[in-house]
């Protein structure tokens, strides 16, 4: 039997980036406090604060090596979807952030290799059977490839949520993926 291919996202599906990108912000202007729910798409100009940039937001050396891991659920089920089927790390990074991005995975999930590591803002390029990711754009994208999608709840994905299977815990994620996976074989 083939193993399917499972395509996870790292930013806000592994791991919490824009809760601590926020908090910076926050440090930084405290004038101009930001909150999770203002977060409803990817353009964070019209909200952060008119000195802050996408390098002060996103740059800050460090930030990825210190995200905490999406839930306590999370390095079970990813070990369960590795154990059963090919497993890649599919991120949309900043150059500069992919050694960071990279300690983090071996930190947290060490059994994931590098030729399973994939830094792509395109990713419905790349083969997989299901991908699992917050980011709307790219399950729009996948779904449009004929991909079968995963998304975590955000406020940024709020419009497209009653399009999609939506989780908001890692708990049993591995079991919903194998029932995608099943489904019309």
């Amino acid at each position: 039997m083939d193993r399917k291919i499972v395509a996870i996202d790292m930013d806000d599906t592994l791991c919490h980036l824009l809760p601590r990108a926020i908090h910076y912000h926050n440090l930084l202007y405290p004038d101009l406090p930001l909150t999770m729910e203002q977060i409803v798409n990817f353009d964070l100009r019209q909200i952060w604060h008119h000195e802050c940039s996408e390098d002060v937001f996103f740059g800050r050396p460090g930030l990825y090596e210190e995200l905490e891991i999406f839930d306590e659920y999370t390095i079970a089920e990813v070990e369960k979807i590795h154990a059963q089927h090919d497993l890649i790390i599919v991120t949309a990074s900043r150059p500069d952030s992919v050694p960071e991005k990279w300690r983090w995975l071996q930190r947290h999930l060490p059994f994931i290799s590098y030729e399973n590591f994939f830094v792509a803002k395109r990713k419905y390029l790349l083969e997989f059977d299901v991908l699992i990711d917050d980011g709307p754009h790219n399950l729009l994208a996948a779904r449009a490839a004929g991909k079968k999608t995963i998304g975590i709840p955000r406020p940024w994905n709020l419009p497209i949520q009653s399009e999609f299977v939506m989780k908001d815990s890692w708990q049993g994620m591995s079991e919903l993926v194998n029932e995608m996976l099943t489904e019309n074989e």
